[in-house]
């Protein structure tokens, strides 16, 4: 429901007018005089009332609720924000010495240079050095390093960390003298938007009939953040026709999901799919990305830096692409120049050895490979 409202001014005016041409005798509303401070203070409660009734206005309509209103409001219906996801990797350990016994004890935490980014050892009882009754990972006589699971005490894309940004230990472990991350940290997702959210909420209400493709879709996304899917119906993944049969690919984000999760699809497309209906879930084939350009850098800027600064926005550039998008060419330059003021030139500019588009099927993803920024 949309309402006209009207500002002080406005609001004084229209009582000035509506006063005066209501007497049958001259009325003082200069400025300073009592009716007018009557008139003034009216208009005054007539503004906080309009807030008021916008406010309640807002709160009544997912569209324009925001935040915890919005959550309370899908909430009445079963559906909630999805939440942040933490970023998680490998890091590691490494000592000068290793002429005694040293454990990793679980918990660990360890930080970016900068402290804004902190990270906690985990659990891995799958990994050959842990050890129950230590509590941790085990450095063996004889053994300078090791790597262990570490996984972001917050939530977020804030957690991602580029080659080598996880290089400080923030707690003493007696033994352990470095640490360090040899690849990127980039699983970590943000909690859904409120303009996600509101978009999940119309594709559930789409969903409720079942056995559509908004339903199937819903039940996927509905999963975790970061998710895509292609949706092909009455073919075999070879491409032979099959009618009654679908299949979908779906990726987490990462371009290799998991067998656990592809399980995860199949259960939630299964609770919804049309009844008599066969169906396959598979993983997208990775499409490698492989970047070279050269930089120009202006006068006061730090060249490495920069060019770690291009190669970072150009692999989240890439790494964000969805199944059957593809990557534009030209666009590589783009990202390159947005990714700091210092860049003055762009030049030799090759997306996999040449100068054209990477283009993906509905089965295929595009994913970062060698980037290499000069």
């Amino acid at each position: 429901m949309a309402i006209t409202t009207q500002d002080f001014t406005t609001l004084v005016r229209n009582q000035v007018a509506a006063i005066q041409g209501a007497a049958s005798v001259l009325v003082d509303l200069t400025v300073g005089s009592i009716l007018r401070s009557v008139v003034e203070a009216n208009a005054a409660v007539m503004l906080w009332l309009q807030g008021l009734i916008l406010q309640v206005l807002a709160i009544t309509r997912a569209a324009t609720s925001s935040g915890a209103d919005l959550n309370s409001w899908v909430g009445d219906f079963g559906v909630s924000r999805l939440a942040a996801i933490a970023s998680t990797g490998l890091v590691t350990f490494a000592r000068f010495t290793a002429s005694a016994q040293a454990v990793v004890p679980i918990g660990l935490k360890v930080q970016s240079s900068d402290g804004t980014q902190n990270y906690a050892v985990t659990l891995d009882t799958t990994n050959p050095a842990y050890s129950a009754t230590l509590g941790g990972y085990v450095l063996a006589v004889g053994v300078s390093s090791i790597n262990v699971p570490v996984q972001a005490l917050v939530g977020g894309t804030s957690g991602n960390a580029v080659i080598g940004g996880i290089n400080t230990l923030r707690q003493a472990a007696p033994g352990v003298d470095t640490v360090i991350n040899s690849a990127a940290f980039t699983n970590g997702s943000d909690t859904e938007t409120d303009a996600a959210l509101r978009t999940r909420f119309i594709a559930w209400v789409a969903s409720l009939s079942k056995a559509t493709k908004s339903a199937i879709g819903f039940a996927i996304t509905s999963l975790k953040t970061g998710v895509s899917y292609a949706l092909v119906e009455n073919l075999t993944y070879g491409g032979a026709t099959q009618y009654g049969y679908f299949y979908v690919v779906v990726d987490d984000g990462t371009g290799y999901p998991t067998g656990t999760f592809l399980s995860t699809v199949s259960n939630a497309i299964d609770a919804v799919r049309p009844f008599t209906s066969t169906f396959g879930v598979f993983a997208p084939v990775v499409l490698a990305a492989n970047v070279s350009m050269t930089i120009t850098t202006a006068a006061g800027y730090d060249h490495t830096a920069t060019a770690l600064l291009v190669k970072t926005a150009i692999q989240n550039y890439i790494n964000a692409l969805v199944i059957g998008q593809a990557l534009s060419y030209s666009r590589l330059a783009q990202v390159a120049y947005d990714a700091s003021p210092g860049i003055t030139n762009v030049t030799g500019v090759t997306l996999n050895s040449a100068t054209a588009d990477l283009a993906a099927t509905s089965q295929q993803v595009v994913k970062s490979g060698t980037v290499s920024v000069a």
